[in-house]
């Protein structure tokens, strides 16, 4: 059967989330950050929200993140995006002041603010920074005329731009962030041991073995697979609807285009055995609509 057979990689949100962001995979998430801050890490905790088939299509924000404390006191929010946005800053912007918000509640003072990291894993390069020749960068606030003078560190942004790792992965010292960045295009690249390398650089490694251990399980899981597999199509589907120009202005086009959508889910839940309550709770159609299609 084509589930059984097909592999995705994780850019894959569905799947990236699976690998990275459930009890279990703690370990997994310390050291790829640890690799992309350049920091020690003594703890990560995970935020184990649940994914359902209603929140597979949708565009909701932070259904698909993965969320972590780190050391107990940073708030790191990990996203992957393999849909090219013109507004993806703003988006970064938007949803990273949101979280730093929330570290706090009313009538608390600001100096409770917890430190708040945002991760983007994008599957294209960004227009705004196209002229950097690194894939990973990192962004702070900055004086204009003393870059090296920060104003605080309590917000940061971390872009990794996969397509630029072929380009510039040797101009870096980055080493074990580019094993990293390596499986997340490709899981089963295969990882080789050098007696030679440092200890921090055979724990990625080991590490990174530990992450295909899981990514395979994943593969084998039916419903895993099968919800990786609406995922796929929602991102299909945008898309889609980008490059055939909806997005400029043609409301009634896009609206015909998310008809069709949940018509197609709704057949795919109905082979799945779903009730037609459970299919219209999902998709949003009616009853009536439902009868049709069957």
């Amino acid at each position: 059967m084509e589930n059984e057979t097909k592999k995705y990689n994780l850019t894959n949100d569905y799947i990236f989330k699976k690998t990275f962001g459930y009890a279990g995979q703690e370990h997994i998430t310390k050291i790829f950050l640890r690799d992309l801050f350049l920091e020690e890490l003594s703890e990560v905790a995970l935020d184990n929200s649940t994914i359902t088939e209603k929140d597979i299509m949708t565009d909701k924000m932070g259904i698909m993140d993965v969320k972590a404390v780190v050391d107990k006191n940073i708030q790191c929010d990990i996203e992957v995006q393999v849909v090219s946005q013109d507004d993806i800053e703003k988006r970064i912007l938007f949803y990273l002041s949101s979280e730093y918000k929330k570290t706090i509640s009313q009538g608390q003072a600001y100096g409770m603010l917890k430190k708040t990291i945002a991760v983007l894993i994008a599957d294209f390069e960004l227009k705004s920074i196209a002229d950097v020749p690194k894939y990973a960068t990192k962004w702070n606030l900055r004086e204009e005329n003393y870059p090296q003078t920060i104003l605080t560190d309590a917000i940061e942004v971390y872009i990794i731009e996969l397509p630029k790792l072929t380009k510039h992965a040797n101009n870096t010292n980055r080493e074990r962030l580019n094993l990293w960045a390596k499986f997340i295009k490709e899981p089963e690249v295969k990882i080789v041991m050098d007696e030679r390398d440092d200890e921090k650089t055979k724990e990625t490694k080991k590490t990174i073995e530990e992450a295909q251990e899981t990514y395979k399980k994943i593969l084998e899981n039916k419903h895993d697979m099968e919800l990786a597999e609406l995922r796929e199509k929602y991102v299909r589907d945008q898309i889609s609807i980008k490059n055939t120009g909806y997005r400029q202005g043609r409301e009634s086009g896009i609206e015909e285009g998310r008809a069709q959508e949940k018509i197609e889910t709704a057949r795919k839940l109905l082979k799945k055995g779903m009730s037609i309550e459970e299919v219209a709770e999902i998709t949003g159609l009616d009853k009536n609509e439902i009868d049709q299609i069957i």
